[in-house]
């Protein structure tokens, strides 16, 4: 159940987000809506339409029509059509008689878990799904496609300051574990293709790390398994010894972000989003967690299977000039994003 405090800082967003009037009577179409990006980007929308009159037409695209009514069941009046969508199957992608002006892809596999046991189906899936979303994209005659990348783009390096948008390093193409990595950045190119053969308007964003409310089960990565364990057990296993220097950035911070670069970011551009004073390292995430919600930490070691699963970046930290450059800013610091997980799971 998400919490008043979510709503809350919502209401606070959405006054920040620059030429919002720009998607007046305009459709989008959103893949991946039930995921914790996607989602939060809805929910933004919802509360925009609520403030201005339900004049954004809201297409969200997955395989399961039940999962997105649970997820937005906290909204009676919203109505939102249901675009079936299998990224990785050779149907078309069927909007009736819409017309789709803007396509925001969140959909793909973020879990470790998956780039472990199912590294085929992630490289393939970034790939083959975009370019199913571009091709559509190009037929229909969209204004702009914004693509979700990661911050795992840039592989390692021996940069210790936060990795602008041009600082590319290392990625190990013989391991499997690049199959996520390896998979976003030809996806990136693959925009660049549709731009430069096709005219084809693209912008993408490079999120950190993610963290935010709904807190699903399923969710196996170690923001949603640390606050899970605090709530139910009391005490959170860390796996490492947590050194690693990450950027966090709030789901609805991230929300904002995309919402700002698909309105005002630079045809081809690519952005980091960053909260500047969320830049921790795994340990520090964890032991916020824990003075919050009074639970205890214990170190562990992983199995060799979970380890497969690593992100190997000690380093992915991320400047993000450049968006705050087109009027964007963080919301929502880390301790009332964390309360917003623990509220979730109560």
């Amino acid at each position: 159940m998400l919490s008043s405090i979510y709503f809350e800082d919502i209401g606070k967003i959405i006054n920040d987000i620059a030429c919002l009037d720009k998607l007046i009577n305009k459709t989008i179409l959103i893949t991946g809506a039930s995921g914790l990006i996607g989602g939060a980007v809805v929910d933004l929308l919802i509360s925009i339409n609520k403030r201005n009159g339900n004049n954004i037409h809201i297409l969200l695209a997955g395989r399961n029509n039940k999962a997105l009514e649970k997820r937005f069941l906290y909204s009676e009046e919203f109505h939102f059509g249901f675009v079936p969508l299998d990224i990785m199957d050779e149907n078309e992608i069927n909007v009736g008689s819409a017309s789709v002006d803007y396509v925001i892809h969140c959909a793909g596999n973020c879990s470790p878990k998956l780039y472990a046991t199912q590294p085929v189906e992630t490289l393939i899936g970034s790939v083959k799904g975009l370019n199913k979303i571009l091709s559509f994209s190009r037929n229909h005659h969209v204004k702009r496609v914004l693509y979700v990348s990661s911050s795992e783009i840039y592989g390692i390096t021996n940069n210790k300051e936060a990795h602008k948008e041009d600082d590319y390093g290392f990625v190990d193409i013989l391991n499997s574990r690049s199959c996520y990595p390896s998979g976003k950045r030809t996806a990136e190119t693959l925009c660049a293709s549709y731009l430069d053969e096709y005219g084809l308007d693209y912008v993408i964003v490079r999120p950190g790390h993610v963290y935010g409310a709904p807190v699903l089960q399923d969710d196996d990565r170690a923001h949603a398994q640390f606050v899970r364990a605090a709530v139910e057990d009391k005490c959170i296993t860390m796996k490492s010894t947590g050194l690693q220097l990450r950027s966090y950035c709030n789901s609805l911070d991230v929300a904002s972000a995309i919402l700002c670069v698909l309105l005002n970011g630079g045809t081809g551009e690519a952005y980091n989003i960053s909260n500047l004073k969320s830049m921790v390292t795994v340990r520090d995430f964890a032991e916020r967690i824990a003075n919050i919600s009074g639970a205890k930490i214990r170190f562990v070691n992983p199995t060799d299977k979970e380890k497969k699963g690593y992100n190997l970046m000690l380093n992915s930290s991320l400047n993000a000039q450049k968006l705050v450059d087109i009027g964007w800013n963080a919301k929502v610091e880390l301790d009332r994003g964390i309360e917003h997980m623990l509220k979730d799971l109560e």
